[in-house]
């Protein structure tokens, strides 16, 4: 059999060497337009910051070795410009020599990956203004940095790249502009668990300017460049990263005939075949099935594309895999000093989509506190009426991305927040606590949904009725004086038993705390007194989250 492959990386070079593997007879070719193979496109902006020193370090597997040990014809600097169907063959143009030429297949797979995307901005293609997508991309971001001796740089685009460019460009001593369009970076978080990742960035000195975009763009005759901002406002910088997010590369599906999916993606089923059967697709050109919503999405993400390679690598054989097609979006980013990562839906999502869910937040530590060390992280989890997991957020120092690989876990294989109360999970006073903070999370949720923990969310306190209503903070009064929610009074909880005539019984009563743990308590206690009382979940923690509000420019 002659399998052709377009393009290497997660998907493509993964499923060549599983081929491989599994055929030692099969005829493979893979057809790659660049000059590299296998890179760690994940990594290329911690080699710019000096995160990684070794250029050679980002070249995960070399032609050479593709072609000596797995017996793969591989084609650098080939660009597969055509697909013929009905005659499998594809139509090669070899960018080293100029030549066109023609291959037949028995089967074709497509991993062409998703290119940046670009909007019409005047001056978009002028001299330094990049994007990250390959290694080439980030040598020559290198290179035009140490010529010109760049010491300021405008990053458009509050994504996985754009917040990762800014934050490496910091760490080079640049100074750094992040302009976002939308009220926040990092779309896969809600917005109140982003500006924690706000709060940080500007801490670390990086100019953070949101709710505006990039119009135009001009050079100076020093080679520097002006950027002028939706918001009427100019920068003055010594070049521009765009990372405006990406679009799947769809132009040899579209000429031929394949059908497209959401965002214009390449339509496949469950075995990664496209609409004509002979030619298969992975990677972040394709749609992926989402495993919450069950819909078609676009999630471009190395972990699914890699599995997708595999999978794809055994079905052009004969099997039927489906491994990789589902997906829920577990990420993880590091934002100088803080982590945040997330899986499944955020609660724009499921606002969007009409979905009835709950939610709850807790704030626990990533070890028990009495072990030196011990740092907050704030938890958000979204969860169906039935108690099934929607989607989970996080934000820390440390420990984050294991909270959120757990829940994914349990996602997977169809779990509730029932589940995370029974998880028995890895417990000693260095790395964890007794009740860990997924366990926090199942205790929480699954009160809620008891009616155990009735509670109310920081964004619904404008609209509750002021008259009919009692506001209590049972914090510490010192702790009060440094912040609580509207109107509140304060009795801390341990007077609380002996001040229940200070509350009318005929008003709702609103209970918070710092953080929600001291509200739950106080919410148990007045229910059993017969107040009609609710818990403001996470806290006021939560609560400044919630309301703190941005300019769009901050210093």
């Amino acid at each position: 059999m002659k399998i052709c492959i377009v393009g290497g990386v997660a998907g493509g070079a993964g499923a060549a060497t599983k081929l491989r593997r599994l055929d030692e007879q099969a005829e493979i070719i893979l057809f790659e337009k660049g000059e590299d193979i296998s890179y760690a496109n994940c990594g290329l902006p911690y080699y710019i910051g000096g995160g990684i020193k070794k250029k050679k370090a980002v070249f995960v597997t070399p032609p050479a070795l593709l072609r000596k040990r797995f017996h793969i014809d591989v084609r650098i600097s080939s660009e597969v410009t055509q697909i013929h169907p009905q005659e499998k063959v594809i139509q090669i143009r070899n960018h080293l020599t100029g030549e066109s030429y023609t291959e037949t297949y028995d089967k074709l797979i497509l991993s062409p990956g998703a290119s940046p995307k670009k909007f019409s901005i005047e001056g978009i293609d002028l001299p330094g203004i990049f994007t990250v997508r390959n290694v080439r991309n980030t040598l020559e971001i290198d290179e035009y940095i140490q010529k010109n001796q760049v010491n300021s740089c405008v990053v458009a685009g509050g994504g996985f790249i754009g917040v990762e460019m800014a934050e490496n460009l910091r760490l080079r001593g640049m100074e750094v502009t992040l302009v976002e369009f939308t009220n926040q970076i990092m779309a896969p978080l809600d917005r109140e668990m982003a500006n924690i990742l706000h709060q940080e960035i500007i801490s670390k000195g990086v100019n953070l300017k949101l709710g505006t975009g990039v119009s135009k763009l001009e050079s100076q005759s020093d080679h520097s460049l002006i950027v002028s901002l939706t918001d009427q406002s100019q920068i003055h910088c010594g070049m521009v990263v765009l990372a405006m997010g990406v679009t799947p590369e769809n132009g040899l599906a579209q000429q031929a005939g394949l059908k497209l999916s959401v965002g214009n993606s390449i339509q496949v089923n469950e075995f990664f075949q496209t609409s004509n059967p002979d030619i298969y697709a992975v990677g972040d050109a394709i749609a992926v099935t989402h495993g919450v919503s069950g819909k078609e999405a676009l999630i471009s993400l190395a972990g699914p594309a890699n599995r997708q390679g595999r999978s794809v690598a055994a079905n052009v054989l004969g099997q039927h895999q489906t491994n990789g097609k589902i997906a829920y979006g577990s990420s993880v980013v590091k934002v100088f000093d803080l982590i945040a990562a997330s899986v499944g839906l955020n609660e724009k999502q499921l606002a969007i989509s009409n979905q009835n869910y709950l939610k709850t937040y807790v704030h626990p530590f990533s070890h028990a506190t009495y072990y030196p060390g011990a740092t907050q992280i704030s938890m958000k989890m979204l969860f169906a009426p039935d108690g099934k997991i929607l989607g989970a957020q996080a934000v820390g120092a440390e420990n984050v991305e294991k909270q959120i690989d757990v829940i994914a876990t349990v996602m997977k294989f169809g779990g509730t927040v029932y589940d995370l109360e029974e998880l028995e999970l890895c417990y000693a006073p260095p790395f964890n606590s007794a009740k860990s903070p997924v366990n926090m999370l199942g205790f929480t949720a699954a009160n809620i949904l008891k009616g155990e923990m009735p509670v109310f969310y920081a964004e619904q306190i404008p609209q509750i009725d002021q008259e009919n209503s009692i506001f209590v903070d049972v914090s510490t009064p010192p702790e009060v004086l440094m912040g609580t929610i509207p109107n509140a009074i304060n009795i801390p909880l341990d007077e609380l038993r002996e001040r229940l005539s200070e509350l009318d019984p005929n008003k709702k009563i609103y209970v918070t705390c710092r953080v929600g743990l001291r509200g739950n308590i106080a919410t148990r206690i007045l229910l059993q007194h017969g107040f009609d009382v609710y818990n403001l979940s996470g806290g006021y923690k939560t609560y400044r989250l919630v309301n703190t509000t941005f300019s769009q420019e901050n210093p």
